[in-house]
């Protein structure tokens, strides 16, 4: 039996050995890609003789379990590569990868009649899967290998569990995921739109979306100010040669748009603002009573991005960070980082985010700089974590190639989590553009780079809010705050007057005047997912007050303009 914090891994990887085992029986003549085990579940990879659809997902769930029933054995077996070729002559995928691998000899796993090639680990046995604790969930369209260059090929994904209840109580979550999705909610409530003729991954942003968006950037020039940021503003490109200097053409070309040319010269798009703040960095002779200098930038970036990695707004390839880099002497270095992690912790407690895992994200393969920076800048981190005496897990390799990270994934009301903050320590960039400060010795010494970003990308950021709220977001970020709803023609004017007044205290409202009914209008409104509905007939006007209806909670009650005022001054002052 499989054992341990593996088991439900290995059960997993082996119910994409037994997805295709039942494809093979349905679809005979199928080419076999890849299977592995992923979060949740599993998935495999197929070049099927004939298009699929969902509707076929039950009829080979059906097979799969008359496979698990039948107590098949998991066993595993070296052989050469030749034997391989043999066995896999008719599997074109398989014998690209058995030409791929190192050594003279693979690893295959037998189950009944099927035999595929994999390094495991797998279950013994069929008997130790449930059948009533997995679920094929949907299909597909992969490219093999991830290149767009290959063959699409037809992905049917799994999820997996020990039990029926843990697999219950995640579909459930995913039935509420869907009510949440920000991509059909964002046009519902007509925050963004997504167009063909623009491009994938590049959004439009409403009226509404960008009074939302406005209102998160207010929120970051305000406080950041008082942290003693200073704002600054760069181009969306640079030449290459900038780019070639601060390493990113080497070593992250692959996320990078092809040059543009102008003229005789190159030019990129830029995938970080990180190059442009050094220069201005090295506008002027720093010294070290002006450290530590922070520069903070709502900066564009654009990145490559895969047509099929593409998902709304948490994965384009155009988007804006709320992007800063702090320069620092060693001897500041632990009580910057200190600040920083108090204060984005605190930040996403305002936006209603209480939960989170943290991940300090070690060297990738692919990195700058030499192995002592490295190990002392994440000696660094670690001592910052445990003084504030944070609980995190180590994501070996997940650093960026000029340093290591903290990363912050804040968890949304789904328990899922998305990557959010994220702190950086650089040694290397200030080595490439060979920056200094004067020190109390007059001096040069080098300083010490952070790059943080603390709500990450704000697209990102926003589509989190859309699903953490379910698009019911609390008043102080509603792109309408407060709309009036006449009940006839004659309330108009008061109507507008009150909407008039509302704007004057700096509350976003909308008289809604259009001929319609005072249902369909409360009825829009509640679609529209606004915290408070106001509603003025003849008692409101010969009253002087107005009737008001809280989302959530329904009628409220008549109250004057005055105490509604003090009222949501005081909700939006606590952020709620």
């Amino acid at each position: 039996m499989a054992k341990g914090k593996n088991k439900i891994e290995t059960i997993r990887h082996s119910l994409a050995h037994i997805l295709a085992m039942a494809v093979k029986e349905l679809y005979p003549d199928a080419l076999f890609g890849i299977g592995p085990a992923i979060e949740n579940g599993f998935y495999y990879d197929f070049d099927l003789p004939k298009k699929i659809n969902p509707k076929d997902l039950a009829k080979i769930e059906k097979k799969m379990k008359e496979i698990i029933k039948k107590n098949i054995s998991f066993k595993k077996k070296f052989i050469s590569k030749k034997e391989a070729k043999k066995i896999f002559k008719n599997q074109s995928y398989k014998l690209e990868l058995i030409k791929e691998l190192p050594g003279e000899k693979v690893s295959i796993y037998k189950s009944g009649d099927f035999i595929d090639l994999c390094k495991g680990p797998h279950i013994k046995s069929s008997q130790e899967v449930n059948p009533d604790a997995f679920r094929l969930t949907k299909i597909a369209g992969a490219y093999w290998k991830g290149s767009e260059e290959n063959k699409m090929l037809t992905r049917i994904y799994g999820v997996s569990f020990e039990t029926k209840n843990e697999l219950k109580k995640y579909l459930k979550i995913q039935e509420e995921a869907k009510k949440r999705d920000h991509r059909i909610l964002g046009q519902k409530l007509e925050l963004f739109i997504f167009d063909e003729e623009v491009g994938a991954g590049l959004p439009l942003w409403l009226p509404k979306g960008e009074t939302l968006r406005h209102t998160i950037e207010e929120y970051l020039y305000n406080n950041l100010g008082n942290q003693g940021y200073q704002w600054v503003r760069t181009p969306h490109i640079g030449n290459i040669k900038l780019w070639k200097t601060s390493g990113h053409w080497n070593l992250y070309k692959e996320n990078m748009y092809s040059p543009i040319k102008i003229e005789q010269e190159q030019y990129l798009l830029k995938p970080m603002n990180c190059p442009f703040h050094v220069k201005i960095y090295q506008s002027k002779i720093r010294s070290y009573k002006n450290l530590p200098l922070k520069l903070a930038e709502l900066g564009t970036v654009y990145r490559y991005e895969r047509s099929g990695t593409l998902h709304g707004l948490t994965r384009v390839r155009g988007f804006t960070q709320d992007d800063a880099h702090i320069w620092c002497t060693p001897k500041q270095l632990n009580a910057e980082l200190v600040k920083l992690l108090k204060y984005g912790l605190n930040i996403l407690k305002e936006f209603g985010f209480k939960n989170f895992n943290i991940y300090l994200s070690t060297r990738p393969e692919k990195y700058a700089g030499t192995l002592t920076e490295w190990k002392k800048a994440t000696n660094t981190l670690k001592y910052v974590l445990g003084k504030l005496g944070l609980k995190y897990e180590t994501d070996k390799g997940g650093g960026v190639f000029y340093g290591p990270k903290i990363d912050i994934k804040i968890k949304d009301s789904l328990n899922r989590e998305w990557q959010c903050t994220t702190i950086q320590v650089d040694f290397n960039l200030p080595e490439r553009f060979d920056i200094t400060y004067i020190n109390e010795k007059g001096k040069k010494k080098r300083p010490i780079m952070i790059h943080r970003a603390l709500l990450g990308s704000l697209e990102r950021f926003i589509g989190v809010l859309i699903e953490h709220y379910s698009g019911a977001l609390p008043l102080w970020l509603s792109p309408i705050q407060a709309l009036v709803i006449p009940v006839g023609a004659e309330h108009r004017t008061y109507a507008k007057e009150i909407a008039e007044k509302l704007k004057e205290e700096e509350i976003r409202a909308e008289a809604k005047t259009e001929a319609e009914t005072v249902s369909k209008k409360i009825r829009d409104g509640e679609a529209q997912k606004i915290p408070y509905l106001i509603v003025v007939g003849d008692k409101e006007i010969k009253r002087k007050k107005i009737r008001v209806r809280k989302r959530g909670k329904g009628d409220i009650g008549e109250m004057k303009i005055t105490k509604f005022l003090n009222l949501l001054k005081t909700e939006i002052k606590n952020k709620k």
